[in-house]
């Protein structure tokens, strides 16, 4: 039998490394997440043929676990816009988190402290995996919640701003829960090693002091810096999760988490250095302090607004343009309407272009993904490192819904929290269009000088309704 479960497991890594090689395109990610799950699939299965062989199963219990979890799973993806995919993203990464915390709880109580073990398990392993695990997986777990609230802005933003505003605060709150958290890991330590144990308690505070912990780090990080936290969030579910599956000797969690955590961790640096942050300044520097400022100073010149028909008419006579998503047009679900005046304005010889910015919207790839749901051709989207020298070559660069990652504050302005991330060079085009609701800042909060520019007119309103008059507008012309 240990045979079969060591051949499932070995296909199922196999398909895991497929799914995930799938997720570098649009093109071939739907594919690539239908082998992940398959992969996935499989490893349940041969999870439950091992444990099945060692000892009895409540396959009533198992039944209802998995239909209980697919319904969970399931219902809120379907449901889910395209809008609140960060959010749900990281709510099922916290859940994940949370998930291994409990199976570290649960190996606690059944090993009595980890003084009770059988013969093929090592003390160290286990004690060590499942303190990781406990410690991680909380951290993940309420970390992963609190960026959800944000996500959602359910926390309001003067609650947000107060907490930015209290990072030293959180800061020698974390130290001290750090102090707590190795004490009482090192009672645990001491309990196992002496064969006596300990109390369930001490585990209780463990995953206490750990959830604070998450709960601390994140809370005062501000809007610029979410989508690296949610990365680093999912690193770290998978590295707890293959610290369990250390502990619980189970090779399928310990690759995937493994598979997990290191492509969460390349991504998290990617990101990083494309805001031109370290991760530990993300963490504990709270680059997220720009939500103070919301937009302080007032205005900075005046505004100088446009219509769908000047805006056509700019695009049609144009060589090449630039369009640049932000978050607008996710919430306006704009993207369909986009691809069809791109479509237009190909059709008169003008060039058209996608620039994206690693981290516009709210998670990483959160544009890419927009644009492919409407078709867009992956070759026409542009990473910042290739788009930022066509600017000065570009006739018009329409800015859709985008603030932080066009606001030439972060070249210019030392002052400026958000001064040294590199951005989408678009005050270097001959001509702006901004569509907006309105003049508010951005997530990070603070104003954006680019609307005031002298090569910048304002077309205000849902991004799709003027996209769409655009469009007609394109059709007279």
């Amino acid at each position: 039998m240990s045979y079969l479960v060591n051949g499932l497991y070995i296909v199922a890594f196999a398909l895991f490394i497929l799914g995930l090689s799938g997720l570098t395109g649009p093109k071939t990610a739907v594919r690539g997440n239908w082998i992940a799950a398959a992969g996935m699939g499989v490893a349940v299965v041969a999870t439950l043929i091992k444990i099945g062989d060692t000892a009895p199963v409540n396959w009533v219990l198992v039944v209802t676990g998995l239909a209980l979890g697919t319904v969970l799973g399931v219902v809120p993806a379907k449901r889910t816009r395209m809008t609140a995919m960060p959010q749900l993203v990281a709510l099922f990464n916290g859940v994940g988190g949370g998930t291994v915390a409990l199976i570290a709880w649960s190996e606690f109580i059944e090993t009595d402290g980890f003084s009770h073990l059988g013969a093929d398990r090592s003390p160290a392993v286990l004690l060590a995996g499942s303190l990781f695990a406990a410690v991680v997986g909380s951290v993940s777990f309420w970390g992963s919640l609190v960026a959800f609230l944000k996500l959602q802005e359910l926390l309001g933003k003067g609650l947000e701003r107060g907490l930015v505003s209290s990072a030293r605060a959180f800061q020698v709150l974390n130290v001290l829960l750090v102090l707590v958290i190795l004490a009482a890991c090192g009672h645990i330590g001491v309990g196992a090693g002496d064969g006596g144990g300990s109390s369930a308690w001490w585990i209780v505070l463990v995953l206490i002091a750990s959830g604070l912990a998450g709960l601390f780090v994140v809370l005062p990080i501000g809007g610029a810096d979410m989508p690296v936290v949610i990365s680093l969030l999912n690193a770290l579910t998978g590295l707890s999760a293959a610290a369990a599956g250390l502990a619980l000797d189970n090779t399928a969690m310990i690759v995937a988490g493994m598979i997990v955590g290191a492509s969460g961790a390349i991504l998290t640096n990617l990101m990083a250095v494309a805001m031109n942050r370290s991760i530990p300044a993300i963490v504990f520097g709270s680059f997220g302090a720009a939500t103070t400022a919301g937009g302080e100073g007032g205005p900075q010149g005046v505004v100088k607004a446009t219509s769908a028909s000047d805006a056509a008419i700019r695009m049609a006579y144009a060589a090449q343009v630039v369009v640049v998503p932000g978050y607008g047009l996710a919430v306006a679900q704009a993207q369909h309407a986009v691809k069809d005046m791109a479509a237009l304005l190909e059709a008169k010889g003008v060039e058209v272009k996608y620039a994206i910015h690693p981290v516009a919207g709210r998670m990483p790839g959160h544009m890419n993904v927009l644009l492919a749901e409407a078709d867009v051709e992956y070759d026409a989207m542009k990473e910042m490192d290739d788009i930022n020298d066509e600017f000065s070559r570009t006739d018009v660069t329409l800015v859709i819904g985008a603030n932080d990652v066009t606001n030439p504050s972060a070249r210019t302005d030392s002052s400026s929290p958000i001064y040294g991330m590199p951005i989408l060079n678009v005050d270097q085009s001959r001509s702006v269009i901004v569509l907006k609701r309105s003049m508010s800042s951005g997530y990070a909060g603070i104003e954006n000088p680019l609307f005031f520019a002298d090569r910048t007119s304002m077309l205000f309103g849902d991004a799709k309704k003027s996209v769409n008059e655009v469009i007609e507008e394109l059709k007279a012309l």
